[in-house]
């Protein structure tokens, strides 16, 4: 695997849950293919990022929302260099209850030079 490629995956992720403890979905809307696609800890699916971005706005409405965390383990690159997978665990925390959390995969694809992620799912085993 290029270790550039890991080491720019790596970076936006953390940029992307440095988005989310801000409550700033604008930023967050960057990260997402237009198309993306992503299966919530519930199993429902949410398609395109403006569908995502809605939800999100709508978590961060939430006065007891406090944040996704998302953590990688390994990244795998495909041999053309143009897709990787993501996978590891993620933790949801609110103010006086009790935090979700689990395994995720995430896809990232380069689009017009930019590692985005394309499709994720997340996956509830800790309550």
């Amino acid at each position: 695997m290029s270790a550039e490629a890991e080491t720019l995956i790596r970076a936006r992720r953390r940029m992307s849950n440095e988005a989310i403890a801000k409550h700033d979905a604008a930023k967050l809307r960057g990260f997402f293919a237009a198309d993306v696609k992503v299966i919530v800890g519930d199993g429902s699916l949410i398609q395109g990022v403006d569908n995502l971005i809605a939800a999100f706005k709508g978590q961060f409405k939430d006065p007891d929302f406090v944040n996704y965390l998302r953590t990688p383990a390994t990244i795998t690159l495909d041999a053309s260099g143009e897709r990787a997978a993501e996978e590891g665990r993620w933790v949801a925390t609110w103010h006086g209850q009790t935090g979700l959390s689990g395994p995720y995969l995430a896809g990232w694809s380069r689009i017009d030079g930019r590692w985005m992620i394309d499709s994720e799912l997340f996956v509830t085993v800790g309550a």
